[in-house]
């Protein structure tokens, strides 16, 4: 039975965006006949919000190891609350003593705490274990350095994760056995940056369909009140972040929400989670907009966190469903699947030529805006919108562009076919080893073995 160390600091109960494409292929990975543990961070005070509903998705042969970290109530006088960099040397001991007590075949890192991927590099040095990094995001970032791009956010911390991402991202990726980014332009700027990295294998891969999750979503949606507010408009709702790069789209959209706002059924959208900051510190990302636009009284924002479960049900109750993409070409929204599932009329405005716009080229089930990034308001981008408003509020059931591609979508981007192409890269990885003595088995009986804490 191959096993897989897994390091994921973000993990249930706590919901947080990076630990996502783990968790919905654990159960595909123990179904697959694998051994697994997650080596996850035991974050007593969290930055992101707890969701305990997302225990219900973790297999129960699944073993988590939780390490210590530093606790926020003394890091923050730092100005530190990162939780890589909280849980960095629990977590290097815990996995170390893991590798050292136990025979795993590959250790894979997914998660955007970049600061401990490169423990990779030093386990591997120390048990000579291979390591799989997941690039959900670009590890050293060149987006606030293009022209016209808005000024970086954190001040010194900003400056501090730029200068330890130009210290440490070559010097993990030279040995990682194998790349997985969500997508391809990440490793074109890659092969830009480190001409010796093109020899490393690379795959990239998409976030996987949450066909789970919207499953018990639904149920939650039966058992629970609606989160919507009961009026007799049409509603859109949006759960998710929004940045400064995402701005051009929002004021593209909001532009075409203007024009319906005297019509007897006017479209109302309420924004969630728009902000990573914690609760009392977020900011209101829309209210300038909608403000510009005259529909703030149709434009509803909660800046702070809402749980993973209740924006799947966020969609289940939305008459509009929306994809907002990013003056980021090389973004990849992980909610573009989970949008599509949900079977309601949905628009996209994406930028050309982005990521966003040749997925739903690729998959259809969504209507289609593009825009340039330059400009974002042009004449013919608010136009297609116009059209597509029109269309949805005459027919409010009717989907929008091309239908969904079903077959297509189930066998290449369902969780499970996600899930399947992750274990081919591991076995691929581990066939690639030269072998290598098996230490004794040193784990604890199955009875003892889930939600281990590790000992520091």
């Amino acid at each position: 039975m191959p096993r897989l160390l897994i390091v994921s600091p973000h993990f249930p109960p706590v919901n947080a965006p990076d630990m996502q494409r783990v968790r919905m292929s654990l159960p595909h990975f123990v179904e697959a006949g694998w051994d697994v543990v997650v080596l996850a961070a035991d974050d007593r005070e969290p930055m992101a919000p707890l969701e305990p509903d997302l225990l219900e998705t973790i297999p129960a042969a699944v073993r988590v190891v939780r390490a210590r970290c530093l606790s926020r109530r003394w890091t923050r006088w730092l100005g530190v609350n990162n939780l890589g960099l909280r849980v960095w040397p629990f977590l290097a001991a815990a996995g170390s003593r893991l590798l050292a007590e136990n025979r795993f075949d590959v250790v894979y890192f997914s998660t955007t705490q970049f600061s401990v991927v490169p423990l990779g590099r030093l386990w591997r040095w120390k048990h000579s274990v291979p390591y799989v990094i997941d690039l959900q995001d670009p590890w050293l970032s060149d987006y606030y350095s293009q022209p016209g791009a808005p000024r970086p956010p954190g001040g010194w911390k900003y400056r501090f994760a730029r200068a330890q991402a130009r210290l440490l991202e070559g010097w993990t990726l030279r040995k990682v056995a194998h790349l997985i980014s969500v997508s391809g332009h990440y490793v074109t700027t890659l092969n830009q940056r480190y001409p010796w990295f093109r020899s490393t294998p690379c795959s990239v891969l998409t976030f996987g369909a949450p066909d789970r999750d919207l499953i018990l979503a639904r149920r939650k949606a039966e058992q629970q009140p609606p989160l919507l507010p009961n009026t007799p408009s049409f509603k859109i709702a949006y759960a998710g972040r929004l940045g400064p790069d995402m701005l051009p789209a929002l004021d593209l959209l909001l532009a075409g929400l203007a024009a319906h706002r005297d019509a007897p059924r006017p479209i109302e959208i309420f924004f969630y989670g728009t902000s990573y900051a914690p609760a009392d510190q977020a900011a209101p990302t829309t209210a300038a907009l909608a403000a510009k636009h005259g529909i703030a009284h149709l434009v509803h924002e909660s800046p702070a966190r809402i749980g993973y479960l209740d924006s799947l049900r966020l969609l289940l109750e939305s008459d509009l469903t929306l994809l907002l993409g990013s003056d980021d070409a090389a973004y990849s929204p992980s909610k573009v699947y989970p949008t599509l599932l949900a079977g309601k009329p949905t628009i996209a405005l994406a930028p050309a030529q982005s990521v966003l716009e040749q997925k739903i080229r690729e998959l259809g089930g969504a209507g289609l805006a593009t825009f340039s990034a330059d400009a974002p308001s042009d004449a013919a981008a608010r136009a297609r919108l116009l059209e597509l408003l029109a269309q949805f509020t005459q027919s409010p059931t009717a989907p929008l562009g091309a239908p969904l591609g079903r077959d297509w979508f189930d066998r290449e981007y369902s969780a499970a076919a996600i899930a399947a192409k992750q274990l081919r890269i591991f076995a691929d990885v581990i066939s690639a080893q030269s072998p290598r003595p098996t230490p004794p088995d040193r784990r604890p009986p199955n009875g003892l073995a889930n939600q281990t804490p590790a000992a520091t």
